[in-house]
């Protein structure tokens, strides 16, 4: 990976001993066992031969030529494509209006300066759209535009508003998820994703290496294991019948359900 904190400034970890000493090294072992019992290697990389594949889709409509039209047309196949947005992309657009949203996108993924500057400001751009929704959108966009430099975020992955997803199940607890703006957490999100990497791979995992969308996958896969501890816990043995696989749950996590995207709004 070209990205990480020695190269976006993510900060130090506790220590100081480097990136893998901020993962929880058990507790990455133990859920990893366990989503291997529910999901195969061969899913792992049947999943992320399609994030790939999402990638290959979104690439040329993240392209900055492409995204100068500044209309309707530009942004709604990305958002089209988009987890977090793709049913509601009419209703976003009349939010904060094509291009406006053409801009914010633009300057997210081509502009000058540092990341976590350029994250802020799409932050602010668009803040008509509820915090956590953007902020998937500013992941994604970044994410698939560049997946060997930018890295995933969203929800699912770290929160802040609950303080819970995938990351912090797995981090070490002095490891500060947490940031003065939305730029800054995101950084530490990278951070955190980077060292998760540094750790799978001195473990072992070799998929790791093979895809940079395996991370994903693996974080994903953690997240699912999560919710059916707290699901067994919290609920009805019948409605523990219907939670997905964890194969199926991980596409759905990660916006793959089905190769092709959602049409319109």
């Amino acid at each position: 990976m070209t990205w990480g904190p020695a190269v976006v400034g993510g900060g130090t970890f506790a220590g100081q001993a480097g990136i893998v000493d901020a993962v929880d090294v058990p507790s990455a072992v133990e859920f990893m066992r366990e989503a291997l019992v529910k999901i195969s290697e061969d899913d792992i990389g049947r999943v992320a031969d399609l994030l790939a594949r999402k990638r290959e889709d979104l690439a040329p409509l993240l392209a900055e030529g492409s995204l100068a039209a500044a209309d309707a047309e530009a942004v709604r196949p990305i958002l089209a494509r988009v987890f977090a947005t793709r049913r509601r992309s009419d209703d976003l657009l009349v939010a904060v209006g094509a291009p406006a949203m053409a801009r914010a996108i633009s300057a997210l993924v081509h502009g000058p300066g540092r990341i976590e500057s350029r994250f802020a400001a799409f932050d602010l751009a668009l803040a008509g759209i509820e915090a956590p929704v953007r902020r998937d959108l500013a992941g994604e966009c970044l994410h698939f535009s560049d997946p060997a430099r930018y890295w995933l975020w969203s929800r699912w992955m770290w929160d802040p508003a609950t303080g819970t997803g995938a990351l912090p199940l797995v981090m070490v607890d002095d490891f500060d998820l947490t940031g003065e703006d939305p730029g800054a957490v995101y950084l530490r999100v990278g951070a955190a994703t980077s060292a998760v990497i540094a750790t799978a791979r001195d473990l072992g995992f070799q998929r790791m290496g093979a895809s940079p969308f395996a991370v994903d996958v693996y974080l994903a896969a953690i997240y699912g294991i999560y919710m059916y501890t707290v699901t067994r816990l919290r609920m009805t043995q019948e409605f523990n019948r219907v939670i997905p696989q964890l194969p199926e749950l991980v596409r759905r996590l990660l916006g793959v359900w089905t190769p092709e995207p959602a049409r319109g709004g």
